[in-house]
């Protein structure tokens, strides 16, 4: 008793008030989050329009799609929990059986709490993505992070549970759904991406007429920048080719410091191999 770990921040006999809170405070946070998304969806549709306006409601799509598969993965945990719970292992109540599994119980906390928070934060992530105050690489951190999240829910859940149970493979089956639509985020996210950078590079219907001259000869000036550089590079390359050769000894020096293949050497007379002999 006295070697067995126990909580710092809680008491033993509040570990199962802890869990049921704990599980609401993530259902009502993955609600707000989708109530959220809906309105940045209004909002972006009302602010934005032709390639920003389809890279925001694709990436806004995605996020509701992976919200609602953490939302059906924290109700299946929560039915699962309730049947671990229930087949007693030994306990006669609930509170005594989250007591008497304590360092399980805090490890369940610990990962719905972890989804709560990957759930807000791929929001607030998208929020600022629509905004044009945030980084795109935000969002794919963000569902890396749920992703792993939810692992540690499924893997803690798992412990206690019948491997025979269809709650766990519900379970396990919402975790693989997450996976997917996590990674459908991170899709989205760097399509996306790609086009805003792309459009914003060639966009040139807002520039005056001496705004793009300016523009014009600075870029032939990269131009002849990049070819120079690239010339330069082509010559360096020959001569490390050269020197390559030499060190291998397929090229001789010569006196004037030419360089110039070496003779071939002579072949000999090609004479027929030795059978292989028998082990």
């Amino acid at each position: 008793q006295e070697l067995r770990p126990k909580s710092l921040d809680i008491k033993q006999e509040e570990l199962g008030d802890m869990v049921e809170k704990e599980m609401a405070s993530t259902s009502e946070a993955i609600e707000d989050a989708v109530r959220r998304i809906e309105e940045m969806m209004s909002q972006a549709r009302s602010e934005s329009s032709g390639v920003k306006l389809e890279v925001n409601e694709r990436i806004l799509n995605s996020c509701t799609d992976l919200m609602k598969a953490i939302r059906l993965l924290v109700m299946t945990s929560t039915n699962l929990q309730k049947e671990i719970v229930e087949s007693g292992r030994g306990a006669a109540t609930t509170q005594e059986f989250y007591a008497k599994n304590s360092r399980w119980t805090e490890g369940l906390i610990s990962a719905s709490k972890a989804v709560g928070w990957g759930a807000t934060q791929l929001v607030e992530s998208a929020d600022r993505v629509v905004l044009h105050t945030g980084k795109y690489e935000e969002l794919i951190v963000c569902s890396h992070e749920i992703a792993a999240s939810t692992a540690q829910l499924v893997a803690a859940s798992k412990v206690k549970a019948e491997k025979s149970s269809r709650n766990l493979s519900r379970l396990q089956e919402c975790s693989r759904n997450v996976n997917e639509m996590a990674a459908n985020v991170v899709a989205s996210t760097k399509s996306g991406q790609e086009q805003i950078e792309e459009k914003d590079t060639m966009d040139f219907s807002g520039m005056s007429l001496i705004k793009l001259k300016k523009e014009e000869m600075e870029t032939q000036v990269k131009v002849l920048e990049l070819e120079k550089r690239l010339e330069g590079e082509r010559v360096r390359l020959g001569e490390l080719r050269k020197q390559h050769y030499a060190l291998a000894g397929a090229y001789d020096a010569t006196e004037d410091g030419e360089v110039k293949p070496a003779p071939a050497p002579r072949r000999g007379i090609l004479k027929k191999p030795p059978l292989p002999q028998k082990p």
